[in-house]
C-alpha cells in the first residue's frame, strides 16, 4: 500500500516536473530569440513593493489610458481618443505598439504573468501588422515613389483607425513623412529581435525590402517632417530634415543584413540595404546638424532623432552642439517648444487654416506651446546614457505637469498653451505666465504617444526593464565603447581609421600583362582570377533587379541605380559564382573625360581615399583597379607607371593600399550573398556578363603610338570665321568641308549645317551628327581639347552621375546654379533627374560659347567630388555658381600670363581644369593684389564668418531695408518671418546679391555690410531713417577716395574703379575707411533714437 501511495507520489511529482518543463519550454519558444530572452531576470527586485505589484501598477495603467483605444479590427491606436471619426496616425501608433512591447518585455520577468506577457506582446504584434496592411494596400505608391520620390506618390501616413482606409488626399494632407516609414522598419527589427513573430510570408518580406529602397533615397527627398508642416512657414513645401534623415539612417543601419523572420527565418528573409546609400544618408545628416532644416534652426523631433529610440548620430561633438542648441533654444518650464514660431494650438492660431498667411509665425514669438513629452524623452535619454542627474531633473519637472484620471491614473498633456487673454503679457515677460494644459483625461481625451513614451520611461527609471531589453539590436553604444564596435547594426567605426585597402590589378589582355611584366609591374588577366568572375558594377545593378521583386504586388525590384565604391568593394556570391567588381570610374564612358588619363588616375586617388575614409565593415575593401590598353598609349604611359609603381609601393594618395592575387585577397574580404537570386528548374538562369580577356596574340606589340602631351593652340583655333560662314549657301559650306583638313574648322562648319538643316542631313561622311561624332573622337586622339568641348555640346552629350555630384554640393546645405556668367542662371535647391539638369545646360550655357554647355558639367562633377571629400574648401559659399566659378578661373588664367596672352580655359584638358579649380577654391595666396583677391573671392561669392547674421543685425535697424543692383530687401516681412541663424534668411541675402553682375563689386559690398556692422554694434544708438541704398554709399565712399587720389591725367576716367579696388580694406587710407565715413553720413542724417545712458545728456 505505502509503496503504490509512493509510486503514485512520484508519478505525480514526474508529471508536475515534466508540465512545467513543458510550460518552460512553450514559454521560451514565445519569446526565444538569438538574443537571451530573460537577460534582464537578474535585474534588482524593488524594494518593498513586489515586482508583480509594481507591474501590475503599470499594467492597470496601459489598460486604462492605451489599449481601450486600440482598433480591433487593424489594431492602430487613434489620434483622437474621443468621437467616432478616429484617424490614427502610423507614428504615434507605433509609440503605442512599444510601450506594449516594452511592458510585455518586463512580464517576461516572472514566471506565472496570467497571460500578459501574450496579450501585450500580441497587441504590439496586431498594431506593427495592422500598419503593414495599411502599407501594403498601398503598394503601387511604394512602386511609383521609389522610381520617382514625390509628395502625390508617397505612402500614406493617416489611416481610417477601424478600417484601415485612406482618409485623405496628399492635397489636403503631408503624407511624405519620410521618419514614419522609417521608424516602422527600425521598431520591425527591434520587435523580431526579442522574439516577436510579425512578418509571415515571402510577400511581405519583399514589400519590406520594397520600404527600404525608398528610405535609402531619404538624403535626397524633401519631406514634411515629424510635424506635417514642412517649412517653419506653414505653407505646404517640404524640407529636408535632420530628423527624417536620421531616423532613416538609423533604420538602413538596423535592417541591413537582418532576417525578418527571426532565428526562425531563412536566407531569402534577409533584408540588404546599398551601403553607399546609407552613406550618403550618414553624410547628409551630418552636414545638416545641428540644424533641423533650412528654415528650422532646430527643432525638438531632433531628440528622439539622436537618443531613444533611433540613436542616429555616432560624432558625440556634434551630438552635444545639437542637443545643446535645442536645450537653449526650445526648453521651458512645461516642455520643449516644437521648434521657433511655431503656431500650433496657440491661441492666436486660426485653427480654420490649413496654412499660415505671410509673416504671420511672427504672431506666434514666445507663445509657442510647451510640449512635456520631451521631458519624457530626456529622462529616457538619461537611463541610457547612465545619468542618473539628468533622469531625476527631468522627473522632477514632469511630475508637476502630469494630471490623472478620476481613476488615478497619470495623464501626459499633450502641451501646455498660453490663454488668450495672457498672451500679450507673455511676449513682455517672457516666461511669466502661467499655462493651462491641452487635456486631463477625465474628458476621455488622451494623448497617446505621451502616454506611451511616458510608460516606457517609468520602466526604465524604475529598472522593470534595462535598455537592452528595449534596444536588443544595440542601437546605442555607450561613448567607452565605440572604440571598437563595428557590426552590422551600426556604422561605428574605429576612431582613428587607419584601414589597409586590398587592390587587385587587373590587365585587360595577356599582351598587355607581359608588358607591364617588364616594368616589374605584376597583373592578372580575367582569365587568371577564374572560376571567379569580373563585373563591371553595371551587371550587379543588373543582379540587384531580381531584389524585392513581387508580381502580386506589383513590385519590381531594386531601381536602376548605380552601385557605388563602398558597394564594389565587397564579393558576391551569386547563384553559385565568386564575383569581384569593378567601380564605375572604370566604366567606358562616352564622355570626353574618361580621355583624359590623368583624370582617371585622379579619381583612382579619390575613391581610395573615399573607402578609407567611410569602410565601416568587418573584413577589408577589395578595389579592383582594371588597366586597358587605352591606358597606356602614347603620354598616358608615364603617369599609369608612376601610379602602378606607387601601388607596388604600398601607399596611393596618402591611402595605404596592399596588392595582391585575387584569389588571395579574398579571404580577407566582405562577402555578400545574394540570395534571392533563387533559381527554379523551370526558371531561366538570368544572363550576367562578366569582364571578358581581349584575344590578343600573348607576344605582339602593345600599341603604344606617339601623341603629343598636348595639341598646340594654333591646331584647336579653326581657320574660318563663323560670322563668314553662316550666311553662305548650304553647298558652299560643304565644299569647303569637303577642302577641309583643320578639325577645329570642320567641326564648326558642321555647326552651321547642324542648325540649319538638322543632325540628319547627308554629308560626305553621313550623316551630320555622324560627321561630328568622328571628329569628336579624333579630336580626343589628338587632345583638341576645344574641338572636343565643342564637338560634344553640339551632340547634346551629358556626363555620367551628373544628377548625383549635384545631390552631393545640395546635401552639404549648399545651392547650386547652373548658366553663363552674367545671363540668366538656373537656381537648384533640390535634386533632379538627370534629363531635367540637361535641359537647363542646353537652354542656360549655350547662349555666348557652346562650349560652355559641356565645361558647366566638368565643373558639376570636379565641386560634387571635392565637396564630399574637402567641404572645408567651400566655407563661405552658399550658392555654388558654376558660370561665376568658370569666370574665376578665367580670372586666375589671366593673373597666370600677366602680360602675356591669357591661356584658354576650354583648350585645357579635363584634368588641368581639375586642378586649376583646386587652385582657385584654396585661400587666397599673399602677394596678389587686392584687386585679383576680391575678383576671385567675388567670383567665387565668398563671404566672411558670421556674414548672413550681421545682415539681419542691419536689417533690425533698417526700418525701410536695403537695396543694392535694384533689389530690395525689406524689413518687413522678412523679420517677422524668418529667424536670425535661419538658412532661408542666408540664401534670401544671396539672392539680392546676385544681381551685382561684377565679381570685385559684390566683394566691395560684403565689406560694406561688415563695415555697416560693426558700426551699429559699437552705437547702439543710432538707426537708419530711409532705405539704404548700399549702390550710392558705395559711390559716395569712392568719391572721397577720388578727392584723395585725384590726379590732372584721370579726369577722364571719372567711373573707373579699379584703383579703388586694388586697394587694402584696412588702414589709414583703405576702402573701410573710406565705407566707414559714408555710412558715418548717412547715419548722421537720420534722428538718434534717445538712450537714458548718453554721458551727453544733461537733465
Amino acid at each position: 500500500m505505502a509503496a503504490a501511495a509512493a509510486a503514485a507520489a512520484a508519478a505525480a511529482h514526474m508529471a508536475d516536473v515534466s508540465w512545467k518543463m513543458l510550460e518552460l519550454r512553450a514559454r521560451s519558444k514565445r519569446s526565444g530569440s538569438i538574443y537571451e530572452p530573460l537577460k534582464s531576470i537578474n535585474l534588482p527586485k524593488p524594494e518593498g513593493e513586489s515586482l508583480w505589484d509594481k507591474l501590475d501598477h503599470y499594467y492597470r495603467i496601459v489598460k486604462s489610458t492605451l489599449l481601450p483605444h486600440q482598433s480591433p479590427t487593424t489594431g492602430l491606436f487613434p489620434t483622437k481618443t474621443y468621437g467616432d471619426n478616429r484617424k490614427a496616425k502610423v507614428h504615434d501608433s507605433l509609440y503605442c505598439a512599444a510601450c506594449a512591447w516594452a511592458l510585455a518585455l518586463a512580464y517576461r520577468r516572472i514566471d506565472d504573468d496570467k497571460g500578459r506577457t501574450h496579450e501585450l506582446e500580441h497587441s504590439a504584434i496586431k498594431c506593427m501588422r495592422g500598419i503593414l496592411y495599411c502599407y501594403m494596400r498601398q503598394a503601387d505608391k511604394v512602386q511609383q515613389f521609389k522610381q520617382d520620390p514625390k509628395p502625390s506618390e508617397c505612402l500614406h501616413s493617416v489611416f481610417s483607425a477601424h478600417t484601415g482606409d485612406e482618409v485623405f488626399s496628399h492635397k489636403e494632407y503631408g503624407h511624405l513623412q519620410i521618419n514614419a516609414v522609417s521608424l516602422f522598419l527600425l521598431y520591425l527589427v527591434e520587435m523580431i529581435s526579442s522574439g516577436l513573430q510579425i512578418i509571415y510570408n515571402t510577400d511581405e518580406v519583399s514589400f519590406i525590402q520594397n520600404l527600404v529602397f525608398c528610405v535609402e533615397r531619404a538624403y535626397r527627398v524633401p519631406d514634411f517632417g515629424v510635424w506635417e508642416r514642412g517649412s517653419k512657414y506653414n505653407n505646404g513645401s517640404p524640407e529636408l530634415h535632420s530628423s527624417s534623415v536620421g531616423v532613416a539612417k538609423a533604420a538602413l543601419e538596423a535592417i541591413n543584413g537582418f532576417n525578418l523572420f527571426g532565428n526562425q527565418g531563412c536566407s531569402w528573409s534577409v533584408i540588404f540595404v546599398d551601403f553607399d546609400a546609407h552613406n550618403r544618408n550618414r553624410q547628409t545628416l551630418c552636414s545638416l546638424l545641428p540644424r533641423e532644416s533650412r528654415s528650422h534652426n532646430t527643432d525638438a523631433a531632433l531628440l528622439p532623432c539622436l537618443s531613444y529610440p533611433a540613436f542616429a548620430l555616432d560624432d558625440e561633438v556634434l551630438f552635444s552642439q545639437t542637443l545643446d542648441k535645442v536645450m537653449r533654444k526650445l526648453k521651458g518650464k512645461y516642455g520643449f517648444k516644437r521648434f521657433l514660431r511655431d503656431g500650433y494650438r496657440t491661441a492666436l492660431e486660426d485653427k480654420t487654416r490649413r496654412y499660415y498667411k505671410p509673416a504671420e509665425i511672427k504672431l506666434f514669438d514666445g507663445i509657442e506651446c510647451e510640449f512635456p513629452l520631451f521631458f519624457i524623452f530626456m529622462i529616457i535619454d538619461g537611463v541610457f546614457r547612465g545619468n542618473p542627474a539628468q533622469v531625476k531633473e527631468y522627473q522632477d519637472l514632469l511630475d508637476p505637469l502630469l494630471q490623472h484620471t478620476s481613476e488615478g491614473c497619470p495623464v501626459v498633456p499633450k502641451y501646455y498653451y498660453v490663454p488668450a487673454d495672457f498672451v500679450e503679457l507673455e511676449k513682455k515677460n517672457p516666461g511669466s505666465q502661467k499655462r493651462f494644459p491641452s487635456n486631463n483625461g477625465r474628458d476621455g481625451k488622451f494623448f497617446l504617444w505621451g502616454q506611451a513614451v511616458y510608460i516606457i520611461a517609468k520602466l526604465l527609471a524604475d529598472k522593470l526593464v534595462s535598455p537592452k531589453d528595449i534596444d536588443p539590436i544595440g542601437r546605442y553604444v555607450p561613448p567607452q565603447d565605440q572604440r571598437n564596435v563595428s557590426m552590422r547594426f551600426s556604422n561605428q567605426g574605429p576612431l582613428e581609421n587607419d584601414l589597409v585597402v586590398h587592390v587587385a590589378l587587373i590587365a585587360e589582355s595577356q599582351r598587355l600583362q607581359v608588358f607591364l611584366n617588364t616594368y616589374g609591374i605584376q597583373t592578372q588577366t580575367p582569365q587568371q582570377v577564374e572560376p571567379i568572375q569580373i563585373w563591371a558594377q553595371k551587371e550587379l545593378v543588373k543582379a540587384y533587379f531580381h531584389l524585392g521583386v513581387n508580381d502580386k504586388l506589383g513590385l519590381s525590384g531594386r531601381p536602376d541605380r548605380p552601385i557605388g565604391c563602398l558597394g564594389t568593394s565587397k564579393i558576391y556570391r551569386i547563384l553559385g559564382k565568386t564575383v569581384v567588381c569593378y567601380s564605375i570610374i572604370f566604366d567606358l564612358s562616352d564622355f570626353y573625360m574618361s580621355q583624359d588619363v590623368m583624370m582617371l588616375i585622379d579619381d583612382i586617388k579619390n575613391a581610395l581615399q573615399f573607402i578609407k575614409q567611410y569602410w565601416k565593415m568587418h573584413g577589408r575593401p577589395l578595389f579592383v583597379v582594371l588597366i586597358r590598353e587605352d591606358n597606356i598609349r602614347g603620354s598616358r604611359f608615364n603617369p599609369i607607371l608612376d601610379m602602378l609603381a606607387a601601388f607596388r609601393k604600398g601607399i596611393v594618395g596618402g591611402v595605404k593600399v596592399h596588392v595582391d592575387r585575387v584569389q588571395t585577397l579574398i579571404s580577407g574580404a566582405v562577402v555578400e550573398q545574394l540570395d534571392f537570386l533563387r533559381i527554379t528548374e523551370t526558371e531561366e538562369a538570368p544572363v550576367f556578363k562578366s569582364l571578358e580577356e581581349l584575344d590578343l596574340p600573348k607576344h605582339s606589340k602593345v600599341k603604344r603610338q606617339s601623341s603629343t602631351p598636348n595639341a598646340s593652340e594654333l591646331e584647336q583655333q579653326p581657320d574660318v570665321n563663323i560670322n563668314d560662314w553662316k550666311n553662305k549657301s548650304t553647298y558652299e559650306i560643304l565644299q569647303k568641308l569637303n577642302d577641309c583638313n583643320c578639325l577645329a574648322s570642320q567641326a564648326l562648319l558642321l555647326s552651321i549645317l547642324l542648325k540649319r538643316e538638322g543632325p540628319n542631313f547627308i554629308t560626305k561622311e553621313g550623316t551630320v551628327a555622324e560627321h561630328i561624332e568622328r571628329i569628336y573622337r579624333r579630336a580626343g586622339s589628338k587632345k583638341l581639347w576645344s574641338v572636343v568641348r565643342f564637338a560634344a555640346s553640339l551632340l547634346g552629350k551629358l556626363v555620367d552621375s551628373l544628377a548625383p555630384s549635384i545631390t552631393n554640393v545640395l546635401v552639404q546645405g549648399k545651392q547650386v546654379t547652373l548658366g553663363a556668367f552674367g545671363q540668366e542662371e538656373e537656381v537648384i535647391s533640390n535634386p533632379l533627374s538627370p534629363g531635367v539638369i540637361k535641359n537647363i545646360i542646353y537652354e542656360k550655357c549655350h547662349l555666348q560659347d557652346e562650349r560652355e554647355a559641356v565645361v558647366q558639367q566638368e565643373l558639376v562633377i570636379h565641386v560634387g567630388w571635392i565637396i564630399s571629400n574637402s567641404p572645408e574648401l567651400f566655407s563661405g559659399m552658399l550658392k555654388i555658381r558654376i558660370g561665376w566659378i568658370i569666370h574665376a578661373m578665367k580670372y586666375e588664367l589671366k593673373i597666370r600670363a600677366g602680360d602675356m596672352p591669357a591661356k584658354d580655359l576650354y583648350q585645357m584638358s579635363p584634368s588641368e581644369v581639375k586642378q586649376l579649380l583646386l587652385d582657385i577654391l584654396q585661400p587666397q595666396q599673399q602677394g596678389r593684389s587686392w584687386l585679383n583677391r576680391r575678383q576671385i573671392d567675388g567670383s567665387l561669392n565668398r563671404t566672411p564668418a558670421g556674414f548672413y547674421d550681421r545682415v539681419w543685425q542691419i536689417l533690425e535697424r533698417t526700418p525701410n531695408g536695403l537695396i543694392v543692383a535694384g533689389k530690395f530687401l525689406p524689413q518687413q516681412p522678412t523679420l517677422s518671418d524668418m529667424t536670425m541663424y535661419e538658412m532661408n534668411f542666408s540664401l534670401l541675402v544671396e539672392d539680392m546679391l546676385q544681381y551685382i553682375d561684377q565679381p570685385e563689386y559684390r566683394q566691395i559690398i560684403v565689406e560694406l555690410l561688415m563695415v555697416i556692422s560693426v558700426i551699429l554694434e559699437r552705437n547702439p544708438e543710432l538707426e537708419f531713417q530711409d532705405k539704404v541704398d548700399l549702390d550710392k554709399v558705395v559711390q559716395e565712399a569712392f568719391h572721397d577716395f577720388q578727392k584723395d587720389h585725384s590726379s590732372p591725367k584721370g579726369a577722364e576716367k571719372q567711373d573707373d574703379m579699379t584703383a579703388f579696388y586694388n586697394t587694402q580694406p584696412t588702414g589709414k587710407k583703405g576702402t573701410c575707411s573710406y565705407l566707414s565715413k559714408a555710412v558715418i553720413t548717412l547715419l548722421l542724417e537720420g534722428e538718434m533714437k534717445p538712450n537714458n545712458d548718453d554721458p551727453c545728456t544733461i537733465s
